[in-house]
């Protein structure tokens, strides 16, 4: 991802960031960092992969956020959603279109756009689409890593909304193992269906 240009106003000069106090445990602003601007339809630069059968797009990496988180877009089909999975990092996911019913230590609760849930680190879980629409979710997990992860083991797709290649058994049980051979070095741990 290309960062967004840095703002630069050349007719004020600070010496100093008159917004910190000389008691104030806020480090200060580190103008190597950019602000980065995420435009999941319209940005050629963005990655997007199949995974699952679902689409995900990297809105923000944890290279753009100082390790500190990753935000990713997801997509995913009716009947869609990942296997059961666990990972030592928080995830929370925003869901903006459609209705997913989540799974979380065994138990099944629904989230409809608009709404929110926070799965803690290490916890078992999973969510699936059970609509007849495709639903869309912002996934963010902190500490960010999961980017890395799906970037590993992902099929590159062109655009957000480009479905996934179909796999046949043979690929299917090839992405799995490829998955869990990854998995520990991400944080994650694949688990049973």
């Amino acid at each position: 991802m290309t960062p967004a240009p840095a703002f630069h106003h050349h007719d004020i000069m600070v010496k100093e960031n008159p917004m910190k106090t000389k008691a104030s445990t806020i480090p200060d602003d580190n103008p190597k960092r950019k602000a980065v601007f995420a435009r999941p339809d319209a940005d050629q630069n963005l990655t997007h992969l199949g995974i699952v059968g679902d689409t995900y797009t990297i809105l923000l990496t944890g290279q753009d956020t100082a390790g500190r988180f990753c935000l990713i877009d997801m997509l995913i089909p009716p009947g869609g959603g990942p296997p059961p999975h666990r990972h030592d990092f928080e995830e929370m996911f925003t869901l903006l279109e459609g209705k997913i019913e989540f799974i979380f230590r065994g138990v099944k609760s629904a989230l409809r756009a608009g709404e929110t849930v926070n799965i803690p680190a290490n916890a078992p879980h999973q969510f699936h689409n059970l609509s007849r629409r495709p639903a869309r979710l912002l996934c963010l997990c902190s500490p960010a890593g999961q980017d890395e992860f799906f970037k590993a083991v992902g099929i590159p797709l062109e655009h957000r909304t480009s479905p996934p290649p179909k796999l046949d058994q043979t690929a299917q049980a090839a992405f799995r193992k490829k998955a869990e051979k990854l998995a520990a070095k991400y944080r994650t741990e694949l688990l049973p269906p």
